[in-house]
């Protein structure tokens, strides 16, 4: 079976910009830092995550790949504006919401952070930018966000973008992914 992010992924290479701006909301272990900082090879990318662990274990994986076009920022997700520059605009993104992989697992994104994030990164989204979203609803919280972003995106304009909804429908528990794509 496909990974639930590599549609995504497959979208966001299909429209890559070699000098556009990515952001990594959910760097985790650093595997799509990784694939964001190569797709944008005269470009830059910042990686969020608010667990120092995340950082170290990026910054290692990058370091091994050779990948220097990245900024690795100990913050929210939801914060993610202040790191732009007034006006700037993002070519993609990519949420991996839940735990950190191997890490503590009382320590979730929370939906809140997640909408904010998600409503922010959709608006600074450039015309014909991509942004994937993975859900886990097999947790408390990952079945809040799921619902809250369902909402969210459904209510999206689709003179705006378009949503694409992916999902195993007879595992109610499986990952889903969103792929939200600006038009223009």
């Amino acid at each position: 079976m496909i990974g639930i992010l590599q549609l995504a992924k497959d979208e966001l290479t299909r429209k890559a910009d070699p000098a556009g701006l990515y952001l990594d909301f959910t760097m985790g272990r650093g595997r799509d830092t990784l694939f964001l900082s190569r797709l944008a090879p005269e470009g830059r990318v910042l990686a969020f995550d608010v667990q120092q662990a995340a950082l170290d274990q990026t910054a290692a994986l990058l370091r091994e790949n050779g990948a220097g076009n990245v900024r690795l920022i100990l913050d929210g997700h939801e914060r993610f504006e202040d790191y732009l520059e007034p006006g700037e605009m993002i070519s993609g993104g990519l949420f991996n919401l839940g735990f950190l992989p191997g890490g503590d697992r009382a320590l979730t994104t929370r939906c809140e952070a997640t909408l904010a994030a998600v409503s922010g990164a959709v608006r600074r989204l450039k015309d014909g930018g991509v942004l994937g979203v993975a859900v886990y609803p097999g947790h408390p919280e990952g079945e809040r966000e799921g619902e809250a972003l369902g909402a969210l995106l459904s209510a999206l304009p689709k003179t705006v973008c378009d949503v694409f909804l992916y999902r195993i429908v007879n595992v109610p528990d499986a990952p889903f992914l969103y792929v939200v794509e600006k038009r223009g």
